[in-house]
């Protein structure tokens, strides 16, 4: 079978919706891509600082997940499963009960739900309205959760928020660390408002939180803060639900962006690079006495990818059976942060935010860092923009790029806010 295909982009015009939206800052036809390098159809490269939004921190097309998932494909393996017992998720459940929850002392129940990050909030918030019996959440300023409703609720984007086009509700904003300056203590304020009986805050089902924000401009919270936050969800009757989606999977170093702080959340959502290859595929990490969903009660026609099943295996297998990625990675964050700091030292009022390889430079303004970012693609970079304002200049590269790959990759961001910067000083004289 032969595969026909444009040259041009004319038929993503015509047929596809208005709602795209990475495509309108990287107008290449892509055609294939490995490990931190993406190819379009006209031969030139670029370098990912993207990474499928945190999706590929293994980079693109692994040789081992690859090669393991054509086997499992070659050999008739299921594909779709729903929920029925396989092989490959037994294989799945047995590497991660293995690899990551018995080293950290960890028992939790799996919960498959559908395959995107959006589906696990849904089911997050759902299973700890049902075990508390209440309808209030606790959310924070410029947390990003998702688009279905739900989640949106739960969303702080005024953006997306605004494309729901029903009221939002069940969810109580509180101001994020370091939200309302360094004045005011946050855990300090949300404690008060669910201490004082006229605060008008209801009793809250959950509280809900990412350690970084990846959306909301890589706000980065301290580990005293998120203890104090659970702290404050169990003298409340509150279930913690840390969502781990962005964060998670060695994006800050540890597989759980939150295991070196001392906390047991009480769910835990995962997707994005659960799968390893990019493949949809999101669960929910359940304490086992809050497991009491009722068979099918939240579902999903997809929570049996098994080819996804595959690949995560071999995730957590070649990178997660020792210390040699997290240590890279640490290493690499060592080395991101100090190119961040050069690059922030050429503008004026920039500083850097993030964590472990979720780090970046807030700008100021979403213009600059929207120029900052096109300048870098017409240079062979992929990269983009977060925060409230866009105003964040954010490296997401996968977490397995060589040094050469990345160094080059960091120049390019370098000499874009140089140039940028230059012509800006120029015009002002």
């Amino acid at each position: 079978m032969t595969t026909v295909r444009t040259d041009d982009k004319a038929i993503f015009e015509r047929r596809e919706s208005a709602a795209r939206s990475y495509c309108r800052s990287f107008p290449v036809v892509f055609e294939k891509a490995s490990g931190a390098t993406l190819t379009g159809n006209d031969g030139r490269d670029y370098i990912d600082f993207l990474a499928g939004c945190s999706s590929l921190n293994y980079g693109h097309n692994d040789p081992d997940m690859k090669a393991a998932l054509i086997e499992h494909m070659q050999a008739d393996g299921l594909a779709h499963g729903l929920d029925m017992y396989t092989g490959a998720k037994a294989d799945f459940l047995d590497a991660f009960e293995r690899i990551v929850l018995k080293p950290r002392d960890m028992d939790y129940r799996m919960m498959f739900m559908g395959p995107t990050g959006a589906n696990a909030v849904e089911a997050a918030l759902k299973l700890a309205r049902k075990v508390t019996g209440r309808t209030n959440v606790i959310a924070f300023t410029n947390g990003f959760h998702g688009v279905t409703l739900g989640a949106l609720a739960a969303t702080g984007n005024g953006y997306h928020r605004g494309g729901a086009g029903v009221p939002l509700s069940g969810v109580t904003r509180m101001p994020f660390e370091g939200a309302m300056g360094g004045d005011l203590d946050t855990a300090d304020f949300l404690n008060r408002m669910l201490s004082e009986p006229s605060s008008g805050v209801e009793p809250p089902a959950a509280i809900i939180l990412e350690t970084v924000q990846g959306e909301g401009g890589l706000n980065a919270a301290s580990r005293e803060w998120v203890r104090r936050v659970a702290e404050i969800a169990r003298n409340h009757g509150a279930l913690l639900i840390v969502d781990d989606i962005q964060a998670g999977c060695g994006r800050t170093g540890p597989f759980f962006s939150f295991e070196e702080m001392g906390v047991e959340p009480d769910i835990i959502t995962m997707a994005k690079s659960l799968s390893g290859l990019g493949l949809p595929f999101a669960t929910l990490l359940v304490k086992p006495e809050y497991d009491i969903f009722g068979p099918a009660e939240h579902n999903g026609t997809f929570r049996g990818n098994n080819h996804a099943f595959v690949t995560a295996r071999v995730a957590l297998e070649k990178f997660w059976a020792d210390r040699t990625l997290q240590e890279a990675v640490l290493k690499k964050t060592s080395y991101l942060k100090s190119r961040l700091a050069k690059i922030a030292d050429r503008l004026p009022a920039a500083r850097l935010k993030g964590r472990g390889m979720m780090q970046g430079v807030d700008v100021g303004s979403g213009e600059l860092a929207s120029e900052i970012c096109a300048r870098c693609f017409e240079n062979g970079l992929v990269i983009e923009t977060s925060g409230a304002h866009d105003e964040v200049v954010k490296v997401l590269a996968p977490l397995t790029i060589d040094e050469e790959t990345f160094a080059r990759g960091l120049d390019i961001l370098e000499e874009a806010v140089s140039e940028i910067a230059q012509s800006t000083k120029i015009a002002a004289e």
